[in-house]
């Protein structure tokens, strides 16, 4: 089916529309990847700690990296973006700082700014890491692009490491996000444990993966080799539609997510691929196990994914 006629039948039967959006994943030279907490005041997923992104704008965006690169410069001020000519300078943090409040009230446009200063985006510093789509039912969903890209490999300006108070207003006056810092993949599920914060199963999906990939506190050309090989390979193009489990096996309890791969979603007899999680009102989630026991390098299967998936 195409997108087209997906879209179509959704607006048919009452169901919301997925909305296209991008995520950035930026890890730094000590293995920290960026993390922004959302208002615990916002209506849509309040107080989770994300990493930062958000939807397409068509009068922004010319790509969904546009949308990772131009979102993260707007909630945490970090740049990934080099000067067009080999003079050239990326400008100082005062800058940046003005820039973001001005694209992000919408007076300026990412383009805009991006020439002004005879700037590139490092589009090609991106690699796809996983697209999910938010399970039918939920108030608000979304067809989110992930992406990984790696400092300094990117070329960058603004904030890079530690933590920032990162209080950007809103053109209504409100603040979408409140904090950003960057926190090794290990420390931020430890926090997340002893539930100092809270994660959406996909955030969880891709730290508890690169936990086991960056590990130690110097990121190096190997470790960098092993996600581009995941990048590029099956599990960059998995598209993951969660689904609750149902049915005459299903226990009370915590919930059961399954997704594309597991026995119960097109897998092989004994595979796993799902979540097993308690989460409050608003689907925030509180716990989360992952069960995921093939190995994603060599043992994807493709009879489980297809290149959209189905809603």
């Amino acid at each position: 089916m195409s997108s087209q006629a997906t879209k179509s039948k959704e607006r048919s039967s009452g169901v919301q529309i997925a909305r296209p959006s991008a995520t950035l994943v930026v890890v730094n030279e000590k293995n920290e990847v960026l993390l922004v907490q959302r208002n615990p005041q916002a209506s849509a997923f309040a107080g989770v700690t994300v990493f930062p992104g958000g939807n397409y704008d068509k009068n922004q965006d010319d790509s969904f990296e546009i949308t990772a690169i131009r979102e993260t410069f707007e909630e945490s001020g970090l740049l990934i973006a080099s000067p067009t000519s080999s003079h050239g300078a990326l400008p100082p943090d005062s800058v940046l700082d003005e820039a973001r409040h001005a694209v992000h009230s919408q007076k300026t446009l990412f383009r805009e700014f991006l020439d002004k200063h005879s700037l590139k985006p490092d589009t090609d510093s991106l690699m796809p890491f996983t697209q999910w789509i938010t399970p039918v039912g939920a108030p608000r969903r979304f067809h989110a692009r992930f992406y990984v890209s790696f400092l300094p490999s990117a070329s960058s300006s603004g904030f890079t490491s530690g933590n920032q108070q990162a209080r950007l207003p809103k053109p209504d006056g409100g603040q979408e996000v409140i904090t950003a810092r960057f926190l090794h993949p290990t420390d931020a599920i430890a926090e997340f444990r002893a539930q100092k914060i809270t994660f959406m199963p996909p955030q969880y999906y891709i730290l508890d993966t690169l936990s086991k990939i960056l590990q130690g506190n110097v990121n190096t050309s190997e470790q960098r080799a092993i996600v581009r090989e995941l990048a590029y390979g099956k599990f960059g193009a998995m598209v993951i539609n969660p689904r609750r489990l149902v049915g005459p096996e299903e226990a009370p309890g915590p919930a059961i997510l399954t997704y594309e791969g597991d026995e119960t979603r097109g897998g092989s007899p004994g595979r796993l691929h799902r979540a097993i999680i308690h989460a409050r009102k608003g689907g925030i989630t509180e716990k989360l196990v992952l069960q995921r026991n093939f190995d994603i390098f060599t043992e994807i299967e493709d009879k489980a994914f297809t290149p959209q998936a189905k809603l």
